[in-house]
């Protein structure tokens, strides 16, 4: 006969195994058969393609700018003079806290961190975090460290702000 001590050893040992195979089965490692009607896709989506950094560095475009803006490429040189002359109110390119940098989305009245990533193709991007030439971003048409001319990738956006070209401002003295 088995003793009371010894039979709620026995029975502990038992509720803990029971409470294993239990708690095992609800940790995905056995497979049971589901009693839903519906059935979990069986392809899994390839996981996405790691962002390609851009050739242009987040802290060579962070500083004070004059900015202003052209629709025909004519209008370039009279356009730089003009986004100097706006250093007085220059626009502002923060560093972000996550390696990016601080600037407006089209058509959005608040600043957030966006990244610069490259392409395949050579051609740089600012814009949210996702793959390059996505329809928030904006392709950096050119950059010499003094002037950067960019164009929004979505057509309407592009249309209304035109090619906008950052003049880098002088120091504060």
């Amino acid at each position: 006969m088995i003793s009371s001590r010894n039979a709620r050893t026995i029975a502990n040992l038992a509720i803990a195994s029971a409470l294993t195979v239990l708690l095992g089965a609800c940790g995905g490692g056995m497979n049971l058969p589901s009693l839903s009607s519906s059935s979990a896709p069986t392809d899994a989506e390839p996981p996405a393609a790691p962002e390609m950094p851009a050739t242009i560095r987040a802290d060579e475009i962070v500083g004070r700018w004059g900015l202003a803006s052209f629709q025909n490429p004519n209008d370039r040189a009279r356009t730089e003079a003009a986004a100097r002359g706006q250093c007085k109110q220059p626009y502002v390119i923060g560093a972000g806290t996550s390696g990016g940098v601080v600037m407006h989305l089209a058509d959005q009245a608040t600043p957030q961190e966006l990244r610069l990533k490259g392409s395949p193709s050579g051609k740089n991007y600012i814009g949210p975090a996702g793959p390059a030439g996505g329809e928030q971003d904006r392709e950096i048409v050119s950059f010499d460290g003094r002037v950067l001319v960019t164009r929004f990738i979505e057509k309407d956006a592009a249309v209304r702000y035109g090619n906008m070209v950052y003049v880098r401002c002088a120091p504060r003295a």
